[in-house]
């Protein structure tokens, strides 16, 4: 093996005697991309029926928390928020296209003010090196969120599946990126 010094040296070597799972993480995550952004419709209902799930167990579990502490102040606001949650992941869960137009409103807000603060934060930052980048970023979020916002409701069908199907090749990409630059284990 490598004698590899340091920090870097101790995670290269980790990739490299584990290359093969991160071969097959990239390309499992390459297909599972790939397959989002062929079917984006089903991948936006996939992702609002997890979320759905998510708010849906973290409401039941608000409610019977508050349940089990109700001797304490915050008893009324804590029920309130457990049945806001389980009711919101309830209606995310089970009625599939319900909701998909407000959380792909939500994603085009997102992008937006993400887009007019690193726009700002580029500005902020000018003097240093790749300052364009981050103004670059911010462009490119505010017209990515303008586009989507402009597209409803036709965008609801595929903004959110084609942006979780990019951001699982990227995925995919970086960590076979990673793999293949990573030393030979010997």
């Amino acid at each position: 093996m490598t004698n590899l010094s340091g920090v870097d040296g101790v995670t290269s070597a980790a990739v490299a005697e584990n290359r093969i799972w991160f071969i097959v993480l990239g390309v499992v995550l390459i297909l599972l991309g790939l397959a989002a952004i062929g079917a984006p419709l089903i991948t936006t209902i996939a992702a609002k029926k997890f979320l759905g799930w998510l708010f849906l167990v973290a409401g039941i579990s608000e409610v019977v928390h508050s349940f089990f502490a109700r001797n304490w102040k915050g008893f009324l606001v804590d029920l309130l928020i457990g049945l806001l949650y389980a009711c919101v992941g309830a209606w995310l869960a089970f009625f599939p296209l319900t909701g998909v137009i407000g959380l792909t409103l939500v994603l085009a807000i997102t992008f937006m003010v993400e887009g007019v603060c690193k726009f700002a934060m580029g500005l902020q930052v000018r003097p240093l090196d790749g300052w364009m980048w981050v103004i670059l970023s911010g462009v490119a979020s505010i017209i990515l969120g303008a586009m989507i916002f402009l597209g409803l409701p036709t965008s609801a069908a595929w903004a959110i599946g084609v942006l979780v199907g990019v951001n699982l090749l990227l995925s995919g990409l970086t960590f076979l990126a990673v793999a293949l630059a990573a030393p030979s284990a010997s």
